[in-house]
């Protein structure tokens, strides 16, 4: 984890301190940086989180599936015949998110 101190200086101790309150209420595994901003006799922590990596997982023809690669050539055909939806909110229509 990197640590910043901007607008002022702060012993080690005290860093240690504020990575340990950090610590408290996340997990310290996903903060990428804790940046300490010294205001005179107070401060203010800000936290960059670690980008957790994800696999997007959808419904197709039954199965949940990340991606199509394992599905036989009818099952492609199945998910290509697909009819892709629409939906129409205030501003404007969004066509092919729903399936």
């Amino acid at each position: 984890m990197k640590i910043e101190v901007i607008d002022g200086e702060i012993s080690e101790e005290e860093k240690l301190e504020y990575v340990r309150f950090v610590g408290k209420k996340y997990d310290i595994n996903h903060i990428d940086k804790l940046t300490i901003k010294v205001d005179g006799e107070f401060v203010d922590l800000e936290t960059s989180f670690v980008d957790a990596p994800f696999e997007r997982i959808r419904r197709i023809t039954g199965y949940l599936v990340g991606t199509l690669d394992r599905f036989n050539n009818g099952k492609r055909a199945e998910e290509h015949d697909r009819v892709k939806h629409s939906y129409i909110d205030d501003d404007h229509e969004v066509s092919g998110l729903i399936d």
